[in-house]
């Protein structure tokens, strides 16, 4: 059976930062965010769901999904948002089981923002939480995506609570250092899941 890691955390956490790191240790890295694009690519019948729903506005000129556009909608109205979760959550579902499935390395990292909300927490056998301070986070996303704050924080409203994401964790990367000490704790950890997976075998 293969060994599935899953790296969660909220917005600005740094996930994407630790991930990248066990990628250069030759790691698949299924990222539920990726995948979530993948499902809405043009000629996806996903696409020409939200597109029906939403309005033929939400497509941009070159047949891509205005996800900025989309984002506006879904975190202004909760039933929109719930709408569009329906549709897409299953699709995902099924894009995240294929692209495990297909992984030949040593262990497989699953990443997603809605591990701990959804049923993918019945694909993975360990829950790797990445943390930071609300206020870091916070100041992380406006900087990064140059989003409003207001914005950034209906975002991380929608998310799971930080205390209920830290409750349910196994393993807790607390990500407020540089990048050299984030990537020391991910090869102690690397270290650790190969032994895990040779264990398993």
């Amino acid at each position: 059976m293969m060994l599935v890691i899953g790296v969660t955390g909220g917005i600005g956490s740094g996930k994407s930062a630790v991930t990248r790191c066990f990628e250069q240790r030759g790691i698949t890295v299924v990222d539920a965010d990726v995948v979530s694009r993948v499902v809405v690519e043009p000629g996806r019948p996903a696409l020409t769901a939200i597109a029906q729903h939403f309005g033929a506005d939400i497509i941009q000129t070159d047949g891509t999904l205005d996800r900025a556009a989309l984002r506006v909608h879904v975190f202004a109205d909760e039933t929109e948002r719930l709408w569009l979760e329906r549709l897409t959550h299953p699709l995902i579902g099924q894009e995240i089981l294929d692209q495990i499935s297909a992984s030949r390395s040593p262990y497989t990292i699953l990443s997603s923002p809605l591990l701990l909300d959804t049923t993918q927490k019945a694909l993975v056998d360990c829950v790797v939480v990445v943390d930071v301070p609300e206020q870091l986070q916070l100041q992380r996303t406006v900087q990064r995506d140059n989003n409003d704050e207001a914005q950034v924080k209906r975002i991380m409203a929608a998310q799971m609570a930080r205390k209920d994401r830290l409750a349910l964790a196994d393993i807790v990367i607390e990500n407020t250092g540089s990048l050299e000490l984030l990537d020391s704790k991910v090869e102690t950890l690397h270290k650790a899941f190969l032994l895990r997976a040779d264990a398993a075998l």
